[in-house]
């Protein structure tokens, strides 16, 4: 089949200016970081030099090899505890399951150094849990840092995600396949890696991928607790940070090695899914059931133990939010001295991160409308194109993004540096692919021949977009928009790159301030932080009127 011609038209128009930003902002600081990376700064000439660099020093190759090792193993242990969850959530009565899902979504939301920070309260040298136990049981326990620790907070963020999509692909498995089997006596755990497994395996692929990208491109986790254990994001930070005022060509190179990684992997998932896709019709979808005997015993104890753990961070920096400080130690008795201090000391963190994000959210629902309906509605060659280009930022780690747009807006023609602005486009190019796909599964639920007849009527095609399709597609771009913005105040590996005293975000102060030892002014910020995200879960959960949250 021939691919449908460009008509031009007013949707051409936006198709083409739409194409013109990613070029700008996109596709010239890409060119540009290339072109930094294979171009000697003395001479100009071309050389391979950075990469020789890296590929022949220990010292980098072996943080390569750090970040494949503790993000596979993140990657295996997150589908070792959320597949068997998702399933039990959807096969089983649970007591308190809709708040248990909420608090799965809580303990996935937050940034992961707060998580790693909360941690190093809990089981650091001298955290609460290791004095305990060394003090009042004379037992020395293993501390949270290094390749341990990093696995067990990434583990107990991202396994939600797993949780979310294999919940998602459950909701479509036809509950009479699992009848027949247990007609033919398999059942139980037999059951779950015989039957269930094959029929969600191309979710746990995607889902896996999902993790280890976010896993792979986390930096804030490895700075706070990697210690002696040190993994490529931070490398990259480190390099580049470095390199301001100097020879950016080596962060350059390193950028770009991370790129080809994340791409090689992206493919490589993208393979796999395409060769086990397949269709399912849920004409009798899993209904939960009551366990009994030892079986309800066994699942309520890992449903809430895992639960249980995976929330402690949130609620111990909650707890730790009202101590009382004395300068960077705490002391005896609680107040509301951390919150004062905290609005006192670094309130425009605060007002920056519902500005920033805020401006950001607008742009990305409005280009990801506009982009989801060109290449759903409006199929030609210019939508592949952009459907491509929109794409690309999904494979490009935050801290990449952020050094991009820094070496390419850093001097004339266009400086953004330093400026509001780049914060903005920053969150926009790394949250669009993911709003991009969600409106545009939204839209192809909404038939096409609703918008035909209005036009067969005499409305024209804009008034028709704007009347018609968009009231149709509200709430899910609403719900979309929601789960972009928690995600958007949660960002830290961009932010952190491009921020300036005038544009510091929550997570950016949260992270100064834990490295600067401010631990109550940090948990202050953590607790407002977490705040802000139950809040938009909550409205979520309320215009989505959706109380499985699965993806």
């Amino acid at each position: 089949m021939m691919n449908k011609k460009v008509k031009f038209d007013l949707w051409t128009i936006i198709g083409l200016g739409l194409l013109g930003l990613y070029g700008i902002f996109l596709l010239f600081p890409m060119t540009n970081l290339i072109s930094q990376a294979v171009r000697d700064k003395e001479t100009g000439e071309f050389t391979l030099a950075y990469f020789i660099e890296f590929f022949s020093s220990p010292y980098y190759f072996n943080t390569l090899w750090n970040s494949f090792k503790v993000t596979t193993a993140v990657t295996i242990l997150t589908l070792i505890v959320g597949t068997p969850l998702a399933y039990i959530f959807t096969r089983y009565e649970i007591k308190g399951k809709g708040i248990l899902r909420i608090l799965i979504i809580i303990s996935s939301m937050s940034a992961p150094f707060i998580g790693a920070y909360s941690w190093i309260l809990l089981l650091g040298r001298s955290g609460v849990i290791t004095l305990f136990f060394k003090n009042s049981l004379g037992i020395t326990i293993p501390d949270i840092y290094g390749f341990a620790g990093i696995l067990i907070v990434l583990s107990l963020q991202l396994y939600p995600l797993i949780f979310l999509y294999v919940s998602g692909a459950l909701n479509n498995v036809d509950n009479s396949l699992l009848e027949a089997s247990e007609n033919l006596g398999c059942s139980g755990v037999k059951r779950f890696f015989k039957i269930v497994i094959p029929l969600i395996s191309p979710t746990l692929f995607a889902a896996g991928l999902l993790v280890f990208m976010r896993a792979l491109a986390d930096f804030g986790t490895p700075m706070l607790i990697g210690e002696g254990f040190r993994t490529f994001p931070v490398t990259i930070f480190n390099e580049f940070i470095s390199e301001i005022g100097g020879d950016d060509g080596f962060a350059a190179a390193i950028s770009i090695i991370a790129i080809v990684i994340t791409t090689l992997v992206f493919l490589a998932q993208q393979y796999v899914t395409m060769r086990k896709t397949f269709s399912m019709s849920s004409m009798n979808k899993i209904r939960p059931k009551k366990a009994t005997g030892i079986k309800q015993v066994l699942i309520h104890v890992y449903s809430y133990l895992l639960i249980g753990i995976s929330i402690l961070p949130q609620m111990y920096i909650f707890y730790t939010s009202f101590k009382n400080v004395q300068g960077l130690t705490f002391a005896p008795g609680y107040s509301f001295q951390s919150y004062i201090d905290a609005f006192d000391k670094v309130g425009r963190a605060i007002s920056n991160t519902m500005v920033i994000p805020g401006i950001a959210l607008v742009l990305v629902v409005f280009l990801a409308v506009l982009l989801a309906y060109i290449s759903i509605r409006r199929v030609s060659s210019l939508s592949k194109i952009l459907d491509s280009v929109s794409m690309v930022p999904y494979i490009i780690p935050g801290s990449v993004i952020g050094i991009t747009l820094l070496i390419a807006f850093n001097k004339p023609p266009i400086i953004l540096s330093g400026t509001l602005a780049i914060m903005v486009i920053g969150l926009v190019i790394r949250r669009m692919p993911y709003t991009i796909r969600s409106t545009a599964a939204i839209l192809q639920q909404i038939p096409m021949s609703i918008e035909e007849a209005a036009l067969s009527l005499g409305s024209s095609k804009m008034n028709t977009f704007y009347k018609i399709t968009m009231p149709m597609m509200a709430a899910g771009i609403f719900s979309g928009a929601i789960l972009s913005w928690i995600t958007m105040i949660s960002e830290l590996s961009t932010a952190i790159l491009l921020y300036t005293a005038r544009t510091r975000t929550l997570t950016v102060e949260i992270y100064t301030q834990i490295i600067r030892g401010n631990y109550g002014i940090s948990a202050a910020l953590a607790t407002i932080l977490t705040v802000l995200t139950v809040i938009s879960l909550l409205v979520f959960n309320r215009i989505s009127q959706d109380e499985n949250l699965a993806m």
